[in-house]
């Protein structure tokens, strides 16, 4: 039994965080599923740039769009919508199966959007809507501005990820927004159960560090920031007020596990995966990641409900002046204008491949 079945029979779901209409169209996304235990994807601004540029699989739609006066954001939402419903029928029996709580998809609202809760609110109905699948979560960064159109759109019955998450504070906020939103949904006499998940970013704690830190402490401070939100996640989940809301009917929202890629080259390429072996969360990972996992990757103890040796590994982050509590705001602004530079960029690859589409028709 590889490394992927193991984590996947021990509770943990395996999501790849990649899409391109390559792997959709040659059979890859579909043997994923089949042979690596992949029961979910997410996608993001700089997935679909990278998908674009890199390959002539969009041409021939980006052409068409553009004859039909398509340009910008419209034609990357038509050309992602195409793909991720693709993707979410791939997934549709593991969500039928789960009863939603598996197999899902997510797509990206505009980061241009992030201080307009309104905006990002209608944003969210429409692609669902545009969509009609729904098994597909609509991502919003978690962060101060987000929140409100976090609530509001769980309040609506929009599936959502909550991206751009660090520390179990930040985690705290998007879960309370979602606990919001699903008791007001009770209030209301709505349906409680509406899918959530919440994404951890891992990696980018130990790029943040890399060269202040000792030797010693390297490739350790996302790997601990985790275990202390996942204990905060698990103490969530066995709380009288998140109880009465499961038993009423709502599903939980999910903690996920994202930018698990490893980034030192002198580090394990399954470091993340193998430390955050956790029953009841998600991890989405590139697709490199997945493979190294699947061919020689394998998977020790399973992380303990109260985090094992977290504090103590903390402890000696602060010993070396590291203010995690800081430094989870300043990843957080920085992701946040990492988002809208991604964004940008992908708007200039429309940009180009249209116009040099056009020139040589």
């Amino acid at each position: 039994m590889n490394a992927t079945k193991t984590l996947h029979d021990e509770g943990q779901s395996l999501w790849l965080d990649n899409i391109t209409r390559d792997l959709l169209q040659n059979g890859t996304l579909a043997r994923y599923i089949r042979e690596l235990s992949v029961t979910g994807l997410t996608s993001n601004p700089t997935i679909f740039d990278h998908a674009i540029k890199n390959s002539a699989a969009y041409d021939a739609a980006i052409q068409q769009k553009v004859e039909a006066g398509k340009s910008g954001e419209a034609l990357f939402f038509e050309l992602a919508l195409e793909d991720l419903t693709r993707a979410a029928d791939l997934f549709r029996p593991i969500w039928n199966q789960t009863h939603g709580v598996d197999g899902w998809v997510s797509l990206e609202v505009s980061p241009l959007l992030a201080h307009d809760t309104a905006s990002t609110l209608a944003a969210a109905k429409d692609l669902h809507a545009r969509a009609d699948r729904p098994n597909l979560l609509i991502k919003i960064p978690g962060t101060t501005e987000g929140l409100p159109a976090i609530e509001e759109s769980i309040f609506a019955g929009i599936p959502i990820n909550v991206t751009l998450l660090f520390s179990d504070q930040q985690y705290l906020a998007a879960a309370e927004a979602f606990l919001r939103g699903i008791e007001r949904r009770l209030d209301a006499g709505l349906d409680p159960q509406v899918g959530s998940v919440a994404s951890v970013f891992i990696s980018r704690w130990d790029t943040a560090v890399a060269k202040t830190v000792p030797p010693a402490l390297r490739n350790q401070l996302g790997i601990a920031m985790a275990k202390r939100t996942y204990t905060t996640y698990r103490s969530l989940l066995d709380s009288p007020r998140w109880q009465r809301i499961f038993n009423a009917g709502a599903q939980p929202q999910r903690l996920l596990w994202a930018s698990t890629g490893t980034k030192d080259p002198n580090a394990s390429d399954v470091l993340y995966v193998k430390a955050l072996a956790a029953p009841f969360t998600v991890n989405t990972m590139p697709e490199g990641t997945l493979k190294a996992l699947g061919d020689h990757g394998e998977i020790g103890g399973l992380l303990p409900a109260d985090g094992g040796d977290a504090a103590v590994t903390l402890g000696r982050f602060a010993d070396a002046g590291i203010d995690v509590d800081a430094l989870a705001e300043q990843l957080q602004a920085e992701g946040a204008k990492s988002f809208v530079s991604s964004w940008r960029e992908l708007m200039d690859v429309i940009a180009s491949k249209s116009a040099a589409l056009q020139q040589a028709s």
